[in-house]
């Protein structure tokens, strides 16, 4: 049987833009440009030879063909929704996280396992990256990135604050000792430059703004800067609760006491198409359970 069907994009578009009688709003849920609603949307009235919307200047309202049209519509894709929902129900689900490497590493890795035992038919997807958020390349269900910075077409939360304090390998700490910032003066510093200025804003806060150390190393991640302090090549400034594990296993100390300067924490962030995800929605209520432990 030959059905004669309407573009199904211009439908689901259509369906959304008539439920919230917006274009703006069902621009923004859909995770598309206003203009590609408006596209779609005549796309599917000229294939139609019918008005769904009647515009008003920017607003617009359903026709009384479009109110018509509209509970059809959305019954055929419940049955769509149902349908696939039972086909799938046995399938593993798959969740694709992106979080950047050092949090991943020292932080997430470690207690993952707590998540994986309330949810163990879910499959988890792990990549590192710290590239910037954007909607033409969210191939992730939820990334984790330092900071808050409302990404636009998503919704995001910090759900972990940092604290950052010198930290040591015991063995260079016991060849050079660090009782006082004034110490630091015969160490070398480990910089890197996803955290560029974080030395300086640490010894501003210290009182010693103006301290030279015996020398400098630099790495394009902090990972690396973190690793180079365990083997012993330098001082790093550790951020707290992040490097916990290596703290509680001896590979790292913190003789000082401070300050603990407070910098960007993490956050969530969450495609608005994901936004009322059930397991999305679990896994970033996870993060701040863990966040506040």
């Amino acid at each position: 049987m030959n059905r004669r069907l309407p573009p199904l994009n211009a439908l689901r578009v259509f369906e959304a833009a008539a439920r919230l009688e917006s274009f703006s709003a069902a621009a923004e849920q859909l995770n598309v440009t206003h203009g590609a609603v408006s596209r779609q949307i005549a796309q599917l009235e000229d294939w139609l030879g019918v008005a769904l919307f009647l515009r008003h200047g920017r607003r617009v309202q359903l026709s009384d063909a479009g109110r018509q049209y509209l509970p059809t519509l959305q019954n055929a894709f419940d049955s769509i929704a149902t349908a696939t929902e039972k086909l799938t129900s046995n399938r593993p689900r798959l969740l694709r996280i992106n979080v950047t490497p050092t949090l991943a590493m020292h932080w997430l890795l470690p207690r993952l396992t707590r998540f994986q035992r309330r949810h163990p038919g879910v499959e988890l997807r792990l990549a590192t990256s710290d590239a910037a958020i954007n909607n033409q390349h969210a191939d992730f269900d939820i990334a984790i990135r330092r900071g808050n910075d409302h990404w636009h077409g998503f919704v995001s939360h910090t759900f972990l604050t940092e604290h950052e304090l010198p930290a040591i390998s015991p063995a260079l700490l016991a060849r050079l000792p660090l009782r006082d910032v004034a110490d630091l003066a015969q160490h070398t510093l480990l910089h890197s430059e996803t955290r560029p200025v974080a030395w300086e804003r640490w010894l501003a806060a210290a009182g010693q703004p103006a301290l030279q150390a015996a020398g400098h190393q630099h790495f394009d991640h902090y990972y690396l800067a973190l690793q180079a302090a365990i083997d012993g090549l330098g001082i790093t400034l550790g951020p707290l609760p992040v490097i916990e594990e290596l703290l509680a296993s001896g590979k790292l100390v913190t003789p000082l006491d401070g300050p603990r300067v407070r910098v960007r924490g993490y956050s969530w962030v969450l495609p608005l198409a994901l936004a009322e995800d059930a397991l999305c929605a679990d896994f970033c209520a996870w993060l701040e359970e863990e966040g506040e432990s």
